[in-house]
């Protein structure tokens, strides 16, 4: 029979996933000859044989591929043979502007969780156990192609026995770059001196400081945490400050040291049964959790058991829900079974700052929150937080979201917080925009860039208000430019000229010989953003777009954040709105929501209705008056029509939360409340010409009050007033285009509850809902939607 020889040319997720491995075992099984190399842009491998056995071979490729691989495309070229008399794996080539897409890290697989806890095993409790299925990837690499070379492992030579592992084609370690054992790896130590390291040493230098064992390190960490005590850990991509979750005072004393009273810990359980001890766990729960990926995932209470240990209400004060996740580094696996408690585990920083990453970084900025300090000397080359996500499951008004008379409907991914486990992998785009960097928000920042049809949108980075935080933005966009080969053509920014991210990309543009930056509004780019999440095509044509959120600077320059639009890529037209109202003391007010539940008294509800006494029995009796007075002359009081600065007014004026201490507090304590609620009624508004009109809502609820009508009910009814506040508006919009698609943006969207009340009663009325899944519905996806928005990548 006549043989045949094919070039295949591979990209997608292809390197340190076991591909090449995969590769050789299946040529060998199905009797193929050639060869199969890695290479900048992916993987090549030339094959010989004959044709049914190539057929099967290349169908193979896609059908039998490893677990963490993801192919994005697979070509095939006839060439001639070349006499191939077995199947090899050639040493890597660097190819000069080529590109890959990288794994990000993964969670401990259950071939090495299984060696990690087996004493016959020679990496027995080994912190720094991996395969090709798991481990770290991003973080770690420096360049491309991916090898060992190239990642911060490079620094520790295999041991024979390592190495042998790490050569063997059917090894499931074969090319595991991170590959490592207790002879040639890492290690662990522990200081509780913070003088022990100089702030100016490297990593390199400290190293030799081995300490104790890894037994001995561990058995001080345990003894530690169950005394009450703080500990800074290294883990993949920063460092994170653990304590006992179930030690009322060791969570009260990390909350003061890192200045954080209110916003809610994670929480760190050893196994899936731990995690059903304390919170309702679903199967698609239970999936996520147990992924890869492992984010955190939020989950709602259980309570407390009257016997044993239980988590301290201090971690997530006010609310029935609980961020969870298992361990997902073999450092945590053991710690976990060590301490045999919860662990709280939270980011390795002072709120608003960056996680902090390296050995010296970590003892200079958490000496002060930590007691002790536990090291690990393999260098994290980029700063990764945990991921955050939620299950949403949908319920119609009128129907109790606790889940009496509810209907059936598929469980929706929800991501919060995008960055370890799931980024850098790109959302594929349905279409090409060039190459271009989107600078985001400024809060919950994220960049995008773009090549091809592949768009990159960053780990979390954060709020940028501060140095720490711009450096760590530099340094990721350095790195993202770096590894994906992309030299922008064109940026695009926020419409706001006094956020630092589009001041950066003002420089940016200048530095690079660019164009002025595009200017892209807040929440056109949320719409865009939700488009490009769902892989909306431009043939698709428009749709409704709501956003939703707290601030966005507007056309008009006025704060906008209650908004519908109707267009697409191609442009959007602001077709309603909520009615404009005074910010005063614009921050400030922010930060107290009972300035804005008196201003939009004073604005909507005459004074012989405004019962302040009743409504601000907390309040000192001047303020009312102070903020009119404030109104009238007109000083730092901005307009916004920002749907989170109503739900701020409205948990305020019901007094469940008149000052916060981090961003949504106020809306998220209303939510919590709700869910105990037993009436879902919603309260009246108004909709005069393109402006939702809220006098009759205050109203409502201001008669609630004097009735005395239970708080969690005023909660309830206010949530279905907006769910039904969204379908009215859409509904009048349906009826002027004949629209049928709705895309739903914005912050105030991470509300579950409202979430879970609005789309079933749009999909009840005929629509289509679009929803974020790949990147957040906050402002953590603003950089995917700038890019994607036609004003832009049409130029």
């Amino acid at each position: 029979m006549n043989t045949v020889a094919y070039r295949i040319a591979i990209t997608g997720v292809v390197q340190g996933v076991g591909f090449r491995p995969f590769v050789y075992t299946l040529a060998q099984r199905l009797g193929v000859r050639g060869w199969v190399l890695n290479h900048s842009g992916g993987v090549d491998i030339e094959a010989e044989g004959e044709q049914e056995v190539l057929t099967a071979f290349i169908t193979a490729l896609r059908a039998e591929a490893p677990p963490l691989a993801r192919i994005a495309s697979l070509e095939t070229f006839p060439v001639a043979p070349n006499g191939h008399t077995g199947f090899g794996i050639r040493h890597s080539e660097a190819q000069a502007g080529r590109f890959m897409l990288i794994s990000p890290d993964v969670a401990t697989c259950p071939e090495c969780l299984r060696e990690l806890l087996d004493p016959a095993d020679r990496r027995y409790r080994y912190p720094f156990i991996n395969c090709t299925n798991c481990g770290p990837r991003f973080t770690i690499i420096e360049d491309i192609p991916y090898d060992r070379a190239s990642t911060t492992m490079r620094v520790f030579l295999l041991c024979d026995t390592c190495r042998a592992e790490y050569t063997h084609p059917a090894d499931r370690r074969f090319h595991a770059q991170p590959n490592a054992c207790p002879v040639c790896g890492p290690h662990i130590w522990m200081s509780e001196l913070v003088g022990q390291l100089d702030s100016a040493s490297t990593v390199g230098e400290v190293s030799a400081d081995s300490g104790s064992s890894t037994e001995e390190t561990l058995r001080r960490a345990r003894e530690l945490l169950l005394s009450g005590g703080i500990l800074a850990i290294k883990g993949l991509g920063g460092f994170q400050l653990a304590c006992d979750a179930t030690n009322a005072a060791a969570v009260q004393r990390l909350r003061t040291r890192k200045r954080r009273p209110h916003k809610p810990f994670a929480v760190m359980v050893a196994t899936l049964a731990d995690a059903r001890a304390v919170c309702e766990v679903s199967s698609a729960e239970a999936e996520l959790l147990t992924s890869p990926q492992a984010p955190i995932v939020l989950l709602r209470r259980l309570p407390a058991a009257p016997d044993g240990a239980h988590i301290a209400e201090a971690i997530a004060p006010h609310q029935h829900t609980l961020g969870l996740m298992l361990p997902y580094t073999p450092l945590h696996h053991l710690l976990l079974r060590d301490v045999g408690r919860p662990l709280v585990m939270t980011s390795g920083n002072l709120s608003e700052e960056p996680i902090a990453k390296d050995n010296a970084e970590a003892l200079e900025r958490l000496s002060g929150i930590a007691d002790a300090f536990l090291f690990h000397n393999r260098d994290i080359y980029a700063r990764y937080d945990d991921s955050v996500v939620r299950v949403s499951q949908s319920v119609g008004v009128g129907e109790s979201p606790n889940g009496h008379e509810s209907v059936e409907a598929k469980p929706a991914l929800q991501v919060l917080r995008r960055a370890r486990g799931y980024a850098p992998y790109p959302v594929a785009l349905p279409f090409e925009v060039g190459r271009v960097f989107a600078a985001g928000p400024l809060l919950k920042n994220t960049f995008t860039l773009t090549r091809d049809q592949y768009a990159f949108v960053s780990q979390h980075i954060g709020d940028l208000e501060n140095l720490e935080t711009l450096e760590h933005y530099e340094a990721a966009l350095a790195t993202y430019l770096h590894l994906f080969r992309i030299e922008p053509e064109r940026v695009v920014c926020d419409l706001h000229p006094d956020y630092l991210s589009t001041r950066f990309a003002v420089d940016f543009a200048r530095a690079h010989g660019l164009p002025a930056p595009l200017r892209v509004q807040h929440h056109q780019a949320h719409i865009a953003a939700c488009l490009a999440d769902n892989g909306w095509s431009r043939e698709r044509g428009p749709v409704i777009g709501v956003a939703l959120d707290g601030t966005g600077y507007g056309d008009d320059g006025t704060i906008w954040g209650g908004e519908w639009f109707v267009g697409d890529y191609d442009g959007m037209r602001r077709s309603a709105h909520l009615e404009p109202l005074p910010l005063p003391g614009g921050d400030a007010a922010i930060r107290q929501p009972w300035r804005i539940a008196l201003a939009y008294l004073n604005a909507l509800v005459e004074p012989e209705d405004f019962p302040a006494e009743v409504c601000f029995a907390g309040l000192c009796p001047g303020d009312a008056g102070l903020i009119r007075e404030q109104i009238a002359r007109g000083f730092n009081v901005p307009q916004t029509s920002s749907m989170g600065r109503l739900f701020d007014a409205v948990s305020a004026l019901l007094g469940v939360c008149s000052e916060v201490s981090y961003e949504a507090q106020a809306a998220i304590e209303l939510e919590q409340l709700a869910s105990l609620a037993q009436d879902w009624r919603p309260y009246p508004f108004a909709i005069e010409g393109d402006v939702v009109r809220l006098a009759p809502l205050f109203y409502a609820l201001l008669e609630s009050l004097e009735r005395g009508v239970p708080i969690p009910d005023m909660a309830a009814r206010f949530h279905a007033t907006i769910a039904r506040m969204v379908l009215e508006v859409c509904l009048r919009l349906r009826e002027e285009t004949g629209l049928l698609a709705v895309a739903l943006s914005g912050g105030v969207f991470q509300n579950a509850l409202l979430l879970d009340l609005t789309v079933p009663v749009l999909r009840d009325a005929g629509f289509e809902v679009l929803l974020h899944h790949q990147v957040p519905c906050n402002d953590g996806g603003i950089s995917l939607g700038q890019c994607a928005y036609r004003p832009f990548s049409a130029l």
